[in-house]
């Protein structure tokens, strides 16, 4: 029987996430690019050290508007601005719980991270798993994983599970960038091997605690992707300057963060234009890169303009209520599973779908 929740479908595309989808391998590799071998690894020391640290640079500065925000306003007694890049946000959201929501809320795609982003190298490693037509995907994220947070602590899921249904039959590229070196102490990445292997998506719920994540149901997973969820575990541990590659159909999470230290990291995501891009309707896509009609200058202006927090927030029973503290995210993505807990993200859904679905 059918269900009721879009977030369910019972097709396959395997195809779509395997060797098979991988478009024709240079010849001649350009700088940046990798060996077929290491095509499925991640990287270490990939990235150049002014690049990484030019985005620290500017979270910096992303922290120090916050910070500035809820001083003026009297919500914190203290700018803390002693303390460094891994510790002051910890200090701040002590004061104010949940201004790591509104750094995450805030959504700057700084100038760094613009670089960054489409940097010829890494473009260059992207086109190789997805071609020479590259766009750049509208949902990004800056990671402010302050520790023993549970709002910064992401179960087992599937990238999939937030995007529109269109987003099952197309392979995106990922990639997970910490800015410091990334462990088990202060969160690394933990990913399934293989579970994406099927092209299947298994049964998500939501949402996770007192979050506005969905979590994927592990048995439900062992059946349709085939998978061991304790003997196909991998932690994946990233050095400063390296980065892991995944795609949108493998199951992963983030650990609890249970150092002293703020793990900083950025996701970013690629894939072909002519393949359905976008969020629920939201928000599109970037071009970065195009054989076809070559790209002279990346239309960021465009991009930039849309905000894709903002247009969440039309979904909310509250938004004529809104305001620039307010700490509760809401998402078309807590629509297209069951609702198995609520909280107080939850609660302000609306009970109109006010959004543009694509089935699958």
């Amino acid at each position: 029987m059918a269900s009721t929740f879009p977030g369910f479908c019972d097709v396959a595309y395997p195809e779509v996430f395997d060797i098979r989808a991988m478009p024709e391998q240079p010849k001649e590799l350009k700088d940046g690019q990798l060996n077929e071998e290491l095509v499925r690894h991640f990287f270490e020391k990939f990235f150049k050290k002014e690049e990484l640290d030019a985005c620290r640079r500017d979270i910096e500065g992303l922290v120090d508007h916050v910070a500035n925000l809820l001083f003026e306003s009297g919500k914190i007694k203290d700018l803390y601005k002693e303390k460094g890049l891994f510790e002051r946000l910890t200090f701040i959201e002590a004061d104010f719980p949940g201004a790591n929501i509104i750094m995450h809320k805030e959504g700057n795609l700084t100038k760094a991270f613009q670089d960054l982003w489409s940097s010829e190298r890494l473009l260059n490693v992207a086109e190789q798993f997805i071609g020479p037509e590259i766009m750049g995907h509208p949902v990004w994220n800056l990671r402010t994983k302050t520790p023993q947070n549970e709002a910064t602590t992401v179960p087992w899921h599937q990238d999939s599970a937030y995007l529109d249904n269109d987003s099952y039959k197309v392979l995106q590229l990922g990639a997970w960038i910490p800015l410091l070196d990334a462990n088990e102490q202060n969160g690394c990445m933990e990913v399934i091997s293989g579970g994406h292997r099927e092209g299947k998506m298994a049964r998500h719920t939501c949402c996770w605690g007192n979050t506005w994540y969905v979590v994927m149901d592990e048995k439900d997973a062992e059946e349709k992707l085939k998978v061991d969820m304790e003997k196909d575990r991998v932690v994946c541990p990233v050095p400063y300057g390296g980065m892991l590659l995944t795609n949108n159909m493998i199951p992963h999470r983030s650990l609890n963060n249970v150092s002293n230290e703020i793990r900083w990291s950025l996701d970013l995501r690629w894939q072909r234009p002519d393949n359905p891009v976008g969020f629920y309707g939201m928000k599109q896509g970037v071009m970065m890169r195009s054989k076809k009609n070559p790209i002279t200058k990346i239309d960021w202006d465009s991009f930039n303009k849309v905000d894709r927090h903002n247009e969440q927030d039309s979904i909310r029973n509250d938004k004529d209520n809104l305001n620039k503290f307010d700490t509760v995210i809401v998402g078309p993505w807590m629509k297209k599973w069951e609702m198995t807990h609520t909280n107080r993200h939850t609660e302000r859904l609306t009970d109109k779908m006010e959004v543009s679905w694509h089935k699958a």
